[in-house]
Parts: structure tokens; C-alpha cells; sequence
């Protein structure tokens, strides 16, 4: 059984860090495009991290860029999202997702939408407080 679980989340102040952290079971991520992505109250889900495993293309939303940053351990099949300098704006639930179209996969991350081939979890909520 495919499985992605979230972690990490919590309640920061502003200027803060968080690390989100999502372990994958039942594949390997290495074989998918991984995405990391948001929502907040009343708004679209947004990509705010996307990578095509196959040739190593990475995303960045704008709204992150220079502060969010992905890594990955294969050895544990799990992925990362460091998140410093956090604001408030940054509020939302966080899922990772993977998906086994990794070409369209990483496109549609970048669209803050996946393919039907997609595998996500249940989210983990990040609030930043002024």
C-alpha cells in the first residue's frame, strides 16, 4: 500500500523555521515527480516545490524562493522542506504528493495540480503568527 505522511508542521512566529518532513511507503520516491505544496483558507492549492526526478528539474514558487528548501534522504525514502523566514502569508496546510507521470507530473506541480497518477497525504497545517 502507497503511503505519504506529513510532519513537521506546527505554530511559529514570524522570521521563524520549520521543517516539514514526509516519508514514503509502498515506493520509492526517486522513480516520481515529488511535489511539495499549500493551501490556505478561501485559496487554490499552490505548488510551492516541485522536482522531476528524471532529469533533476526543479520548481520554486516565487512566493518561497531564497527561503524554502527541498531535500531528500533516499535511504529513508523521505523528502523535506526547510522553511526559514516564515511570514505569516505562509499559512496553510502543506502536503507532499509524488507522482508516477513524472514528466506532466512536474508541470502540473508547478500549476499547484497533480495528474490522476498521483499519491499525496493527509497534510500537515503550518500556522505563522505576527
Amino acid at each position: 500500500e502507497v503511503q505519504l505522511v506529513e510532519s513537521g508542521g506546527g505554530l511559529v512566529q514570524a522570521g521563524g523555521s520549520l521543517r516539514l518532513s514526509c516519508a514514503g511507503s509502498g515506493f520509492t520516491f526517486h522513480d516520481y515527480a515529488i511535489g511539495w505544496f499549500r493551501q490556505a483558507p478561501g485559496k487554490e492549492r499552490e505548488g510551492v516545490f516541485c522536482i522531476s526526478t528524471s532529469d533533476n528539474i526543479t520548481y520554486y514558487a516565487n512566493s518561497v524562493k531564497g527561503r524554502f528548501t527541498f531535500s531528500s534522504d533516499k535511504a529513508k525514502n523521505t523528502v523535506y522542506l526547510q522553511m526559514n523566514s516564515l511570514k505569516p502569508e505562509d499559512t496553510a496546510v502543506y502536503y507532499c504528493a509524488a507522482d508516477r507521470s513524472t514528466a506532466l507530473g512536474f508541470l502540473k506541480c508547478t500549476t499547484g495540480t497533480s495528474t490522476s497518477n498521483a499519491y499525496w497525504g493527509q497534510g500537515t497545517q503550518v500556522t505563522v503568527s505576527s
